[in-house]
């Protein structure tokens, strides 16, 4: 790489980790590959509250150099910050932020960027949003009336002023978009007539797809075999699904051709931004997958997780389960947690006749962490987590729903029972007394045998391969881009810590056309789903280990595995391949070519 190379991370993951993203700017920014080459990082986002103290602005790891939202006016930064802040008609906070690997300690402080645009000007931002339909036919009219999509196109000419006042307006500067968030930003960049910034989108997903998907009864058993067999007939997302400009996310995302670069974490996602237009068919797309944690453990220390787990599960239910299933996830659709109910309903019958017991650990909530004393309380008045009750502190309406299927598959099974945690934090102080109290998050991790992971929708799935260096069997689906990173590390040959679940099999609808692939349904899904469950329910059972010699192989495959899909492989294999041969745009008479 270049002396002093700018890599701009745009995104709403600026000061908390929320999803993928955070955790994606996490593996880089505590790589040591990524910190070895790039000079500078700077973190651009929207600054979305102006609550709370200045020390609060960065969170608790950032240090603030500058904030005229608290008067905190430092007089290094301060006449270049004014100037923007008064012609926009904006606030700006600027400081550090420090990111820490717990297990290697490789720590980094890059620059993170605020802007207050919730009073901005009406001028430059309708001058903006002006160009962005005369240049690249992002209409801003549709939706005007959307915050989540207002606030980023105001992010855009201020940020673009600050990051010049910053010195980081240079050649050597890459602004890349972590989704739709950061194409403003982006096109913002490409619209400068004095700097050569060069731009990358960065598609953690395709926001159309997921909607398509999420929204439809057929799920990925539809979408899939739809979007393979649409390929074929030359035929794009307008096309097949009608019109999806009504979506914000999709005019942003669709404008990404004009970066200079593509990066998809996975395959795909590279397929469904081929499907997005025409001009995607020769757009510079590479994959850039998430990285996951490669850390060793002994067997014993496996098993001591292992041992606090069932210890917890025999304080609830009063027995200690032979197995412990996990899922750690989001209370989304997308994440299609009804999947693992049918897996554990055809391993039901099994565990009876071996005589087994069982324990699935569900960590999911659609809401913020509970106070620690509303969980106390709980859990002393009615007995959470086994029981729950609607309504706050305790269920939200979306757990609710998926509560009640918790209850039936508990009811009707014998062997094996569902323990639904919907509180983050997996420790004695956030989930109760009857906790083990040396538990920490980490157990869940290294002592789980396997963890599920059988999305509709997931453009990689860093979660569904967590416990893998722990010598966990990971459950996951075909659509999931892990699978495309496991596959380049093992090629064609099948692990026994990888259990790839195909609900996009449809039998004998390989060679309909596509008019009957999208009358796939409820009902052919279902089908799909209850023989794919049945496979997988069988798959587990013969990879489960039976002695600590099968646990120390699937430890130490597990970490090998691991390694070669570390943060640190990413970067070096995939990010800075990437980043070298980005070239950037130049204009010539009002048209974008490439330089």
């Amino acid at each position: 790489m270049a002396n002093e190379e700018t890599v701009v991370h745009v995104t709403h993951e600026t000061v908390t980790k929320v999803g993928g993203i955070g955790a994606v700017l996490h593996g880089f920014f505590t790589s040591k590959s990524y910190l070895d080459a790039v000079d500078r990082s700077i973190l651009v986002g929207p600054l979305f509250t102006t609550e709370g103290p200045v020390s609060d602005r960065l969170g608790p790891d950032g240090e603030v150099l500058y904030s005229s939202v608290d008067g905190f006016l430092n007089r290094g930064y301060g006449p270049a910050f004014r100037k923007i802040e008064s012609y926009y008609n904006v606030g700006i906070v600027y400081g550090r932020r420090t990111f820490v690997d717990a297990q290697t300690g490789t720590k980094s402080s890059p620059e993170v960027l605020l802007i207050d645009v919730r009073h901005m000007s009406k001028q430059p931002i309708n001058e903006f949003k002006g160009q962005l339909f005369e240049e690249f036919g992002v209409r801003s009219d549709l939706y005007e009336d959307l915050w989540e999509y207002e606030q980023y196109v105001r992010l855009a000419p201020p940020a673009i002023a600050a990051l010049k006042a910053l010195g980081a307006a240079k050649e050597s500067t890459t602004i890349i978009s972590h989704e739709f968030m950061g194409m403003p930003t982006a096109l913002a960049a490409i619209l400068e007539p004095c700097c050569n910034f060069k731009t990358v989108f960065y598609a953690h997903e395709v926001a159309t797809m997921r909607r398509i998907v999420e929204e439809h009864q057929g799920h990925d058993t539809m979408f899939y075999n739809v979007m393979k067999q649409a390929h074929k007939d030359k035929l794009y997302v307008n096309e097949v699904f009608g019109d999806q400009n009504c979506y914000f996310k999709h005019g942003l995302v669709e404008a990404s051709r004009y970066c200079d670069h593509i990066y998809a974490v996975g395959n795909y996602v590279v397929d469904e931004l081929r499907f997005l237009a025409p001009e995607f068919e020769t757009a510079d797309i590479n994959i850039v997958y998430n990285g996951i944690p490669a850390y060793q453990i002994s067997v014993a220390e496996k098993l001591a997780s292992k041992k606090k787990l069932q210890q917890y599960c025999e304080n609830l239910l009063g027995y200690r389960p032979d197995v412990v299933f996990t899922h750690v996830t989001r209370l989304v659709k997308s994440k299609a947690l009804w999947r693992d109910l049918r897996v554990l309903c055809s391993l039901e019958d099994e565990f009876k006749k071996q005589n087994r017991t069982g324990v699935l650990f569900l960590l999911s909530t659609e809401v913020s962490q509970r106070n620690s004393r509303d969980i106390h309380n709980t859990e002393s008045a009615y007995g959470w987590p086994v029981a729950h009750r609607e309504g706050w502190p305790d269920l939200s309406g979306g757990e609710a729903s998926f509560y009640t299927y918790i209850q039936t598959f508990n009811a009707r099974s014998r062997n094996i029972k569902i323990i639904f945690i919907n509180q983050f934090g997996f420790s004695q102080r956030h989930c109760g007394q009857r906790m083990p109290e040396d538990m920490e998050f980490a157990d869940i991790r290294k002592g789980s045998d396997v963890e599920f992971g059988q999305s509709i929708y997931e453009p990689f799935g860093i979660a569904q391969l967590e416990p893998l260096t722990y010598g966990g069997i990971c459950v996951f689906s075909s659509v999931c881009g892990c699978l495309g990173f496991l596959r380049d590390v093992t090629g064609t040959e099948n692990v026994k810590n990888a259990i790839v679940a195909d609900y996009t099999n449809v039998g004998g609808l390989e060679h309909a056309d596509l008019e009957d692939l999208l009358q796939i349904d409820w009902a052919v899904r279902d089908l799909a789903e209850e023989s794919e469950s049945q496979k997988v329910a069988g798959e587990i059972l013969a990879r489960l280990p039976q002695s600590e010699a099968e646990i120390e192989s699937l430890v130490q495959t597990g970490y090998s595995l691991a390694q070669n899909m570390s943060w640190d492989v990413v970067v070096k294999s995939y990010l800075l391949s990437s980043l070298q041969k980005t070239p950037y745009r130049q204009r010539s008479n009002g048209a974008f070519t490439r330089a």
